[in-house]
């Protein structure tokens, strides 16, 4: 899990990055929560996705927004944190060139940022967005939303109420062909402090059931693919 650092569009940024043993694996970006709450690209969640997307084969890279950690630069509202994930998409597959796609994951904050990245490069094939905090942020910029995906929520999420996320899901437009998936975690909080396996073993269904089969290598029970 190399340590890297690359240029941002306000300073240089710090990451994690995992290669792919494969010159033509597709690439995952993974986005961490609110730099103002504690959000890290250490953060047991963020770790979870990367660790998640890197035992399917994936190039895939985690990072701190600007501010947080070595990462150059101040809390910008998102609209600098959605430069911050545009630049590591950059970062990314300027090692991956070959790559045939890529996905974008996110939690909470990270998945707002996420959802408005994947409307802006048309080679993200998919995304995982998880808590999308959707009584927060208006997102009126999915017109269609170009991707299909899984959006994860808990029922017992006091941060963002389920109906919400239910009542943004079925508002977003989609372009034709795609779809949203919304899964219900039962008993898990915003922050699945409980329920991240439950949480990652809907993800890793969801993955197995979009991705081509090279892309979905047996799990031994119980395995998820990270550590808690």
């Amino acid at each position: 899990m190399p340590e890297v650092i690359f240029a941002g569009p306000d300073g240089r940024l710090e990451g994690r990055y995992h290669p792919s043993d494969d010159a033509a694996a597709p690439c995952a970006i993974i986005l961490s929560p609110h730099p103002k709450a504690g959000g890290h690209m250490d953060h047991r969640i963020p770790v979870a996705m990367y660790e998640c997307y890197k035992r399917r084969g994936f190039s895939v890279l985690r990072f701190n927004f600007r501010g947080i950690g070595r990462s150059k630069g101040v809390y910008d509202h998102g609209s600098g944190e959605l430069q911050d994930a545009a630049y590591a998409l950059d970062y990314l597959q300027s090692f991956n060139q070959n790559a045939p796609f890529s996905w974008v994951s996110g939690y909470s904050f990270g998945a707002w940022i996420g959802m408005q990245l994947l409307m802006r490069r048309p080679e993200v094939a998919g995304f995982v967005s998880m808590s999308l905090p959707t009584n927060t942020y208006d997102l009126a910029f999915l017109a269609p939303c170009p991707s299909s995906g899984l959006i994860t929520y808990g029922s017992h999420d006091s941060v963002v109420p389920p109906e919400e996320v239910e009542r943004a899901i079925e508002n977003i437009r989609i372009q034709k062909g795609k779809k949203i998936y919304g899964k219900l975690i039962e008993g898990a909080d915003h922050f699945y402090s409980q329920h991240l396996e439950v949480a990652l073993e809907e993800i890793e269904k969801y993955l197995d059931g979009t991705l081509e089969e090279k892309y979905c290598p047996p799990r031994e029970p119980g395995l998820i693919g990270f550590e808690d």
